[in-house]
């Protein structure tokens, strides 16, 4: 699965803008009054003014070889967020990946993971292009069941890891739906944020085809199949 382009809200529009356009250095590709995107590997990612204040956790995937540097590129930027023990980096061993995380202009909680199963080593110093997409989009739920078998019935979405009481994952390495029972894991690690549905669309690929849908209220509403 690879997402394409995604849309976020935020009460906190021109502190992203400065955010991705001054801190990260990205052009910005297209914008208006009320919102912008910029381009991130293969993923458009978009934010939209919004009257209300709406929290996400997201993930940026680097080059498999590239974690101290993506590290050490990031903290000349953005302060990173411990993670226990004044560590910075977390190994997931299920996941066979390691990360860290940070917060951007509008107080997401972003990452950057490195997959060591994935063939996408770089021989160049790290660079903004080593960005190469958006991973992993957080999509709360309270009936983890019902979300893996909508995405899997509808798209063909597996369930990649995790369990369907607490915390679940669909999708590929290559892109995610972090599935978190709200009821039951309130918080996003590694902070003290608690976990809230908050309103996304998406365009994504899977196998060939294309599809969007909005995440409104905690349902996926208007899904579509763009293309197949």
């Amino acid at each position: 699965m690879k997402i394409k382009h995604l849309i976020l809200h935020t009460n906190r529009l021109s502190e992203q803008k400065h955010f991705y356009q001054n801190v990260l250095g990205f052009v910005i590709d297209e914008e208006s009054e009320n919102a912008f995107s910029v381009q991130v590997g293969w993923t458009t990612i978009e934010f939209r003014a919004s009257a209300e204040a709406h929290l996400y956790h997201y993930c940026f995937l680097i080059p498999s070889n590239k974690l101290e540097e993506a590290l050490e590129w990031m903290e000349a930027k953005v302060d990173i967020i411990d993670t226990g023990g004044n560590e910075k980096i977390t190994f997931f061993e299920t996941w066979n990946a390691h990360s860290f995380y940070f917060y951007d202009g509008a107080g997401n909680i972003a990452e950057c993971i490195v997959r060591h199963d994935l063939d996408n080593t770089s021989t160049s110093p790290f660079r903004l292009s080593d960005l190469l997409c958006v991973n992993e989009i957080g999509m709360p739920t309270d009936d983890i069941i019902f979300s893996v078998k909508e995405l899997q019935n509808t798209c063909g979405i597996p369930l990649w890891r995790g369990d369907m009481e607490r915390f679940g994952a669909s999708g590929s390495e290559e892109g995610l739906f972090l599935l978190p029972n709200y009821r039951k894991k309130d918080i996003w690690f590694p902070t003290d944020i608690n976990i809230q549905r908050a309103p996304f669309s998406i365009v994504f690929e899977n196998k060939g085809s294309e599809y969007s849908f909005d995440y409104i209220d905690g349902q996926i509403v208007e899904l579509k199949t763009i293309k197949l």
